[in-house]
C-alpha cells in the first residue's frame, strides 16, 4: 500500500523529466505490453469497433467547422 501518494507522484514526475524522450523501440515495447495487458483484462479488442463512432464524427464536424471559421478571420 502506498502511504504517501503525493511523494510517489513527485518521484514519478521527476523521474520522467530526467529520463528524456522514449526511443522508438522502447515506446513500441511499452505499447505492446499495455495492449497485451488490456487484452488479458478483456478490455481490448472492443466487441463492437464502431460503437461510439457517431460521437467521434460529431466532434470532428464541430472541430472542422471551427477551423474553417477561424481561418477566414
Amino acid at each position: 500500500m502506498i502511504k504517501n501518494p503525493a511523494k510517489l507522484r513527485e518521484f514519478e514526475d521527476q523521474f520522467i523529466r530526467n529520463s528524456g524522450p522514449l526511443s522508438y523501440p522502447l515506446a513500441l515495447r511499452l505499447f505492446t505490453a499495455l495492449w497485451q495487458e488490456a487484452v488479458a483484462l478483456g478490455v481490448l479488442p472492443p466487441n463492437d469497433p464502431l460503437e461510439g463512432i457517431e460521437v467521434d464524427l460529431r466532434i470532428a464536424r464541430i472541430l472542422n467547422a471551427c477551423l474553417k471559421n477561424s481561418s477566414s478571420i
